[in-house]
């Protein structure tokens, strides 16, 4: 697990929503480019392809370098792909995607999971990456209850990160991790998998998949089966 480096220099709050995610390393403040974002695209490429093959436009909550959106566009050009981030990000993430993206993604826009409404009203798919266990627990509730609002009937949402499960790791180095996250901010943490799926299932959304992926992450995927909840 890489650690939130950009943040740290930062000195700055993670309790709640931006984009300090584990894919923003030491390099990113230089380079503007993520080493671990590289790495770990192809694995959530290959979960997407089939995940949002019949999906129209999604919504990534906290884009941070913009690898993961336009990557993610220029490989699944059936898609409308609407990137977001913090105010205090948006300027480089939108940089890179005019410098990167291709025509089926959208200009970024600023949310912060707090926000409601939140800046897009209906989409067929929400997804983010590395970003729960650098909020507070307070705003992973914003976050479902937020993506509950926008997602249409049908509505799929897909989170990419580490998880614990029943209170227990699925690493060593996750655990420290967590350990690490929590000395910084006792408000972040690595998110217990059957807590954050209850709160998806507040939302109506059904678990369709628990995918395990590489250096100790998972891949989550709900989906909407009914009417989307009514903001």
């Amino acid at each position: 697990m890489i650690l939130p480096a950009r943040a740290l220099a930062a000195g700055k709050d993670m309790s709640c929503f931006s984009i300090i995610a584990c894919n923003v390393t030491v390099e990113t403040r230089f380079t503007g480019v993520s080493s671990a974002a590289e790495r770990n695209s192809e694995p959530i490429f290959r979960i997407l392809e089939t995940v949002f093959s019949d999906r129209k436009t999604v919504l990534e909550i906290g884009s941070g370098t913009g690898q993961h959106a336009t990557l993610m566009a220029s490989r699944l050009p059936q898609l409308i792909w609407q990137p977001t981030d913090c105010a205090e990000y948006l300027v480089d993430l939108a940089a890179w995607v005019r410098r990167n993206g291709p025509g089926n993604i959208r200009a970024p826009l600023e949310l912060d999971v707090r926000d409601d409404p939140w800046p897009v009203s209906s989409v067929d798919a929400v997804f983010s990456a590395n970003t729960l266990h650098i909020m507070s627990w307070e705003c992973v509730e914003f976050f479902f209850s937020g993506a509950g609002k926008v997602l249409e009937d049908d509505g799929v949402l897909c989170i990419y990160g580490p998880f614990s499960y029943s209170g227990r790791f699925t690493s060593d180095s996750n655990a420290r991790f967590d350990e690490f996250l929590r000395q910084r901010d006792p408000h972040s943490g690595i998110r217990d998998f059957q807590a954050v799926s209850a709160l998806a299932e507040e939302q109506g959304l059904s678990l369709l998949a628990d995918h395990a992926m590489p250096a100790n992450n998972q891949m989550l995927v709900w989906r909407r089966r009914g009417s989307r909840i009514q903001p």
